[in-house]
């Protein structure tokens, strides 16, 4: 049974990383003792130990141990056996390509799929979606593919923005730029405001945190959803 947290972001603003996470993750890795982290996606091109060290630091405060990927010898062995999992924002192209790089898809999708719990941040949770076409990253390296890991049923655009109606700015918004992709794709995509997060157990994806998340689909006009709402028929 699935077992997923995929949160919009890592940080809020004026607090520390993961804050306002931390007792979702008390609960969420209640019966873990050591969390595999994944840093490829190394936000300002952060060093994988940095990376982890950050990491460490906000885990240490739910009571949990952290140790990167990178650390093991085998990367393959160590999703295969790990007792929770977390993925950490930044460049969502880099995580991918890197994902493909050590053949790490299939055995996370399988893990997940089995139960294994995970924490999934910015990049971590583009990655969930069925591609991360709808990433807002710049494409700093060219993976193999776009298509994702597929725990969900759409595409998911996190950190979405509203326009702001004071902004001189007269550029593509969001919304405009998830249109663009629905002239050329058909999955639907969740727009997943700042500190909202989707919570995946077994079938059921729900909405959590405060704010309403923005719902498009193909030839349909978007629209909102409330938190505790289920996502699942939105295919």
């Amino acid at each position: 049974m699935k077992n997923l947290i995929l949160a919009s972001t890592s940080t809020l603003h004026s607090q520390e990383y993961l804050e306002y996470l931390i007792p979702i993750l008390k609960r969420h890795f209640l019966n873990c003792n050591k969390i595999l982290f994944i840093p490829y996606a190394r936000p300002g091109g952060v060093s994988h130990d940095d990376y982890t060290a950050t990491a460490q630091k906000a885990f240490k405060k739910a009571g949990l141990e952290i140790k990167g990927i990178h650390e093991y010898d085998s990367p393959h062995e160590a999703v295969k056996n790990a007792e929770g999992i977390f993925t950490g924002g930044g460049n969502t192209f880099l995580l991918v390509q890197q994902l493909y790089r050590y053949d790490l898809l299939p055995v996370l999708k399988e893990t997940l799929n089995n139960g294994t719990p995970y924490l999934g941040t910015s990049a971590g949770t583009n990655i969930a979606g069925l591609t991360i076409k709808t990433t807002n990253d710049m494409p700093i390296v060219y993976p193999p593919s776009f298509n994702a890991l597929g725990l969900v049923p759409f595409n998911i655009n996190p950190h979405y923005l509203d326009p702001d109606p004071n902004s001189t700015h007269k550029g593509e918004t969001r919304e405009t730029r998830i249109k663009e992709f629905h002239h050329h794709n058909t999955p639907p995509v969740v727009g997943l405001r700042e500190g909202s997060w989707l919570e995946v157990k077994g079938k059921n994806i729900r909405l959590k945190g405060s704010l309403t998340a923005r719902i498009f689909e193909a030839n349909q006009e978007p629209f909102e959803v409330e938190p505790e709402t289920l996502l699942n028929d939105i295919t």
